[in-house]
């Protein structure tokens, strides 16, 4: 469907299926929002259906059109905005390190984008069959032929790229990120981080910015929101959510996750109750109706 330039509301769903290696599935539609830079645990695996997407990875700008898979990686910040007047709709697939490893991040950087009809093609009857209730060993088994499809295309990208400053700088930059990571919740003053690291605080973040294009604050808050959502999926009310991801309060949490985002913490959670809900009734429908038919 072409877009409109019409301004209306962003729709969001979200969900966590029972497939090893998929955290997250995400089905959106934003006409103005524009995600501020952020990162995740995961491989963000991109579709767009409608529209356009312009987006900042690293230090280098990119767009996401209809007929491209754009495969964004772990740990390392990008943003996201409409790039047409209409807005974008767009479905995502965020795979765990199981999926992909870590040793392809350098290559996704470099080229994020695949202008590979089959793969998308793939994902997208991967997530046909994600969304159907009891599709998981259909799901798992072209999940299989996805990654191997994205491996085939990384392997081929891959080679050594040299870091940021330096080793010495790359490594100290990666150490605060699994400091940071490891405090999550209770968090850690940089004063603490740069004791811990024996750099000077100036100087940590620096490197940390140069490395990740992100402060190291920005890093932080964008993973609690990462945490935000998945407890959001499993039906933790935001109150508590808030706490439990390393927020002050609820106004804190929600305050940062519409920035990052798009919608409030409840409205994310009813888009995700609201895709439990359709698939256990299409469940109890198909159990039901398997069950009137008469014996052959």
């Amino acid at each position: 469907m072409p877009s409109t330039g019409r301004a209306g509301r962003s729709r969001i769903t979200a969900w966590r299926p029972e497939v090893s290696g998929v955290a997250e599935i995400l089905h959106a539609r934003f006409f103005e929002h524009a995600y501020p830079m952020h990162t995740h645990d995961t491989w963000s695996l991109l579709i767009v259906d409608d529209g356009m997407i312009r987006y900042d990875l690293e230090h280098d700008e990119h767009g996401a059109l209809h007929h491209q898979v754009t495969l964004l990686p772990p740990h390392v910040p990008h943003s996201g905005s409409p790039a047409t007047p209409g807005g974008f709709r767009k479905r995502v697939l965020y795979l765990g390190t199981d999926v992909l490893g870590e040793e392809h991040i350098g290559a996704a950087v470099d080229r994020p984008t695949l202008a590979d009809p089959l793969l998308r093609h793939r994902v997208h009857h991967l997530h046909a069959a994600l969304a159907a209730p009891g599709g998981e060993l259909e799901a798992e088994s072209r999940l299989a032929f996805v990654a191997e499809r994205l491996t085939r295309h990384l392997d081929l990208r891959s080679a050594p790229r040299p870091a940021p400053g330096g080793r010495d700088a790359a490594v100290l930059a990666d150490r605060l990120r699994q400091l940071l990571d490891a405090h999550l919740v209770e968090g850690l003053t940089l004063r603490e981080a740069a004791a811990r690291l024996h750099a000077h605080p100036t100087h940590l973040v620096r490197t940390f910015s140069r490395a990740f294009g992100i402060a190291p604050h920005q890093y932080l808050t964008a993973r609690r929101v990462d945490r935000a959502r998945r407890l959001l999926l499993d039906g933790v009310p935001p109150r508590t959510v808030a706490v439990a991801a390393g927020f002050y309060d609820q106004a804190h949490l929600g305050r940062h996750f519409k920035r990052i985002v798009g919608v409030a913490p409840g409205r994310y959670a009813a888009g995700a109750a609201t895709a439990a809900t359709t698939a256990t009734t299409a469940t109890t429908t198909t159990t039901a109706l398997s069950r009137r038919r008469p014996p052959r």
